[in-house]
C-alpha cells in the first residue's frame, strides 16, 4: 500500500483518552490552546486548557486538563506515594474551588469491572475513600468534613443497566452538588500505560479504557460538575508495534554513522519514510483483520493498580474533606 493509499484509508482513530497525548502531537496546530507546567511536591505536572478550535482538531472536549506525569517517578516508594497524593488533592481542590464547591455534597464514582484488573481502578479507589453522607444523617461527623458518598455501579455487562441509568438515578435520590468519577482509560502511548494521571472537569464516558464506550458523564448530562480522574492502563497493539519500529529506528540511527535526510529509509526501508500517522494506519491494516489489536496491560498491573487506586483515594479525600490536606491551592 503506498502512502496516499495509507491517507485514504485512515478510517480509525489512535485510541487514547488522555489529552496530552493529542496535544504533543498536534501543539503547532491549536489556536486556542493554552499550556503550562509546574512541580508540586516534585511532581511534574501539565496543564492543558482546551479551547473551542482546538477541540474540533483533537476531538477532545472543550475544558482543563491536568496531566500527573509519574514516567520516571517510583510511585510505590512510601515518601513519593504521599507526595502524588498531595498532589492529587491539590488539583481537585482547584476545581473545587474554582467551581465554588468547597463543603458541597460530593458523589464519588467508581467505573469499570472489578473482576477484571485493568478496569477495577474505579471500583479500588471507591474502597479506600472517606464517605460520611451517613454520619451527617445521624449528626454525628467532626468539623473538616464534607458530606460524601460512594458507588461502584458495575458494568452494564453484569447488571444489565446502562451505568449512566444508575448513576443519574442515584444522583437525584440523594441530592449532591457535584461529582469525581475514576475510570481506567486507555493511551497511545506505552510509556504512559500506569504511569499518567489525568484529571479534568469535562467528565467522562464509562468504558472507554476497554474500547466500549457508553453514554457520557459531564454537567451537561447529569446537570451538576462532574471532575473525571483517570489512570491509562491498557494500551493498543498497533501502538505497541508502532512505538517499537520508533525504537529499533531511534537505536540504529543512534548506533550507525549516517546522519543525512534518508537514513531512516536506508535503516527501514519505505516503513522509515511514513509519518506517524501513516505508521499508526499500516498496523491497524495488518492487524485489526487478524483479531490481534488486542488491548494489552502491564504484567505488573495488580500492583499498579493497588497502589495508584490507593494515591488517588487519598487525594480526593484530601481534596473534598476540606479540612484534611493543608497545601497551596493557587
Amino acid at each position: 500500500m503506498n502512502k496516499q493509499n495509507l491517507r485514504d484509508h485512515q478510517k480509525w482513530n489512535v485510541r487514547t483518552d488522555l489529552a496530552y497525548d493529542e496535544v504533543i502531537n498536534h501543539q503547532t496546530d491549536l489556536p486556542d490552546l493554552v499550556q503550562s507546567d509546574e512541580k508540586l511536591y516534585d511532581i511534574p505536572i501539565y496543564k492543558s486548557v482546551i479551547g473551542p478550535n482546538a477541540s474540533k482538531i483533537i476531538n477532545k472536549k472543550v475544558g482543563t486538563y491536568y496531566t500527573i506525569d509519574l514516567e520516571n517517578i517510583d510511585f510505590h516508594d512510601l515518601t513519593i506515594c504521599e507526595n502524588i497524593e498531595k498532589a492529587v488533592g491539590n488539583i481537585i481542590k482547584r476545581f473545587i474551588i474554582q467551581k465554588k464547591l468547597s463543603k458541597g455534597k460530593c458523589l464519588l464514582v467508581g467505573l469499570g469491572n472489578i473482576n477484571v484488573t485493568p478496569d477495577a481502578l474505579g471500583p479500588y479507589v471507591m474502597d479506600n475513600v472517606i464517605v460520611t453522607r451517613h454520619l451527617f444523617k445521624m449528626n454525628s461527623v467532626s468539623e473538616g468534613f464534607s458530606e460524601v458518598s460512594a458507588i461502584s455501579p458495575g458494568v452494564m455487562g453484569t447488571t444489565g443497566i446502562e451505568t449512566f441509568d444508575i448513576i443519574k438515578a442515584v444522583k437525584e435520590k440523594i441530592d449532591v452538588d457535584y461529582m469525581i468519577v475514576v475510570d481506567a482509560l486507555a493511551s497511545n502511548s506505552t510509556k504512559r500505560v500506569n504511569k499518567t494521571i489525568q484529571i479534568t472537569d469535562t467528565g467522562i464516558s464509562p468504558g472507554s479504557g476497554v474500547g466500549n464506550k457508553r453514554k457520557e458523564l459531564s454537567e451537561a448530562t447529569v446537570g451538576i460538575p462532574v471532575l473525571a480522574v483517570g489512570v491509562p492502563t491498557v494500551v493498543d497493539a498497533v501502538t505497541i508495534t508502532n512505538d517499537t519500529i520508533n525504537y529499533v529506528i531511534n537505536y540504529l540511527l543512534k548506533e550507525g554513522t549516517n546522519s543525512d535526510s534518508n537514513a531512516k529509509e536506508l535503516l527501514m526501508g519505505q516503513i522509515g519514510l511514513l509519518s506517524e500517522d501513516e505508521k499508526h494506519a499500516l498496523m491497524y491494516d495488518i492487524l485489526s483483520p487478524t483479531g490481534y489489536n488486542l488491548m494489552v496491560t502491564p504484567k505488573e498491573v495488580d500492583e499498579d493498580i493497588e497502589d495508584l487506586s490507593k494515591i488517588i483515594a487519598s487525594g480526593i479525600n484530601f481534596a473534598v474533606h476540606y479540612g484534611v490536606l493543608e497545601g497551596k491551592t493557587e
